[in-house]
């Protein structure tokens, strides 16, 4: 890298500032040069995060002949947020798709998500994603990942083409993946802290900086240790949404008082590191929160995968009006949006409620679990929940009996929501209810990378020799929105195209 180049690279981390992008050291000074450097360690491939994307990758390397793949996960356990998120996998033209008669392609779910990212997303490395969506699909089926033996159909998406797991969240998938990864000698490394990247005279990746034995508690425990990467890195962190300074940069509502979804690790710090290299910021500010979330626990939750689960079948109504306000399987911006605009007559947050027939609710594992655990309630009549939730009882019962002619019809003359997985379910005693409020979920935003999964420089246009990214830590996606289980396909695919990169398969 000539003088010249990192002078440019310089005062474009110096503009980071203006877009919001908090950075918290002065730009370039975590990257250091091979210039007589000691090296710890050497492998063939780094990769960073031990989440979908991270455990693809060492999968895939592996099968192309890698012969020293090592994952470093910062946290004390792997899988990271992945290992969390709600076990839902979409994709077309998958063998549950066939057996059922769903008329589905790539094409068809790209367009889907075009019409969610409104015109923003990236339309190319969505269609790679669909198209190899299926493959990846495999791969966690071969490690034993199993899933229930239905397809959801998730809000903005036109057709069922979406996988549950069994245990109903990502571990069914994170779990298998890791055993599958130690099976075949990928090496594993916890409490490892990404510190920077160390770049060669032409400044290409050469290797990386990691902070062993780390413990959050304690910024500076451990020792930093050079490990060279001959073949590649590949980034594999995660989003951001943990870090609250940096997405309220993004977003000022988006303050410690909302909730948030993810691990605690989901702080950014790999992502920055990328920026500070001359990695092409994208899209910072879509930050998406999820519809189906609880106010009335922590996390995910349970609440979470049972909403996603229901609203097919059931109706989401403000206490306020006692009426449906929102499709109920609309795209998660929109919903969101709908959501929160839910207040009493002080403009306060009303969290609206979702009701559902319980003979439907039970249908799905953690209907129980939500029960028991008071995130959720059972009632008898319409009456009983009115009283609850102070809700006018009259609009109430009229909005449930106009719902129930919709779902007689197959058409909802109120909100236009897909009426075929409602089908002869109508809302009937007893019924379940949650209040619903979104929580920080997802960071559409990241660094840019092409369909190798090449990180992209800001000053050439091209490749950062060396450098690779997967999953929710690129940016540009999926645009304004991400359709719910479409996050696990992108992570796996480009996972796996970063092996394919690296190893040059």
């Amino acid at each position: 890298m000539n003088k010249q180049d990192c002078l440019t690279r310089r005062h474009f981390i110096k503009g980071l500032g203006a877009t919001g992008v908090a950075l918290a050291t002065p730009g370039m000074a975590s990257a250091m040069t091979t210039d007589a450097i000691h090296w710890d360690e050497q492998v063939e491939i780094a990769i960073i995060g031990s989440g979908f994307a991270g455990l693809a990758a060492g999968i895939e390397a592996t099968k192309l002949g890698c012969n020293a793949v090592t994952i470093y996960e910062k946290m004390a356990v792997y899988g990271g947020n992945s290992a969390i998120n709600g076990g839902l996998f979409a994709a077309p033209n998958s063998p549950l798709q066939q057996q059922q008669g769903v008329q589905d392609s790539a094409d068809t779910m790209v367009a889907d998500q075009l019409k969610s990212g409104r015109g923003v997303a990236d339309e190319a490395l969505l269609k790679h994603i669909a198209t190899y969506a299926k493959d990846a699909l495999q791969m966690t089926l071969d490690a034993g990942a199993e899933y229930y033996p239905y397809l959801q159909q998730l809000g903005g998406h036109s057709v069922p083409r979406t996988y549950q797991t069994k245990v109903s969240c990502g571990a069914g998938i994170t779990q298998p993946l890791l055993h599958e990864c130690r099976k075949r000698g990928v090496a594993l490394q916890n409490r490892s802290k990404f510190e920077g990247f160390v770049l060669d005279k032409q400044g290409a990746v050469a290797g990386i900086r990691i902070r062993y034995p780390f413990y959050e508690e304690d910024a500076q425990s451990g020792k930093v240790i050079n490990i060279r990467a001959s073949k590649g890195v590949l980034m594999a962190t995660g989003g951001f949404a943990q870090n609250v300074n940096l997405r309220m940069a993004q977003d000022p509502t988006l303050n410690a008082e909302v909730g948030c979804t993810n691990a605690k690790g989901a702080t950014g710090e790999g992502m920055l590191e990328m920026f500070r290299l001359g990695a092409v910021p994208v899209h910072l500010a879509y930050i998406q929160s999820g519809p189906w979330a609880s106010p009335d626990e922590g996390g995910f939750g349970y609440v979470s995968n049972y909403s996603i689960f229901n609203f097919p079948h059931s109706i989401a109504v403000n206490c306020l009006t006692g009426k449906r306000f929102m499709n109920e399987i609309a795209d998660r911006k929109t919903r969101a949006d709908a959501e929160l605009a839910c207040r009493d007559n002080d403009g306060k947050p009303l969290p609206p409620i979702m009701i559902t027939s319980y003979a439907h609710a039970k249908e799905h594992p953690t209907c129980e679990k939500v029960l028991k655990y008071d995130v959720g309630w059972k009632f008898d009549s319409l009456q009983a929940i009115a009283k609850r939730f102070n809700i006018p009882l009259q609009p109430l019962e009229q909005q449930v009996a106009e719902y129930n002619a919709y779902v007689k019809a197959g058409d909802d003359k109120q909100f236009g929501k897909s009426m075929a997985k409602a089908k002869g379910m109508y809302l009937q005693a007893p019924f379940t209810v949650v209040r619903l409020w979104p929580k920080v979920h997802y960071c559409q935003g990241g660094v840019q990378v092409n369909v190798k999964a090449e990180v992209l420089d800001s000053n050439s246009g091209k490749a950062i020799k060396g450098l690779y990214a997967a999953g929710e830590v690129c940016g540009g996606i999926h645009g304004v929105s991400r359709l719910g289980s479409c996050a696990i396909p992108e992570c796996m695919v480009m996972g796996m195209t970063a092996a394919h990169s690296i190893m040059g398969a």
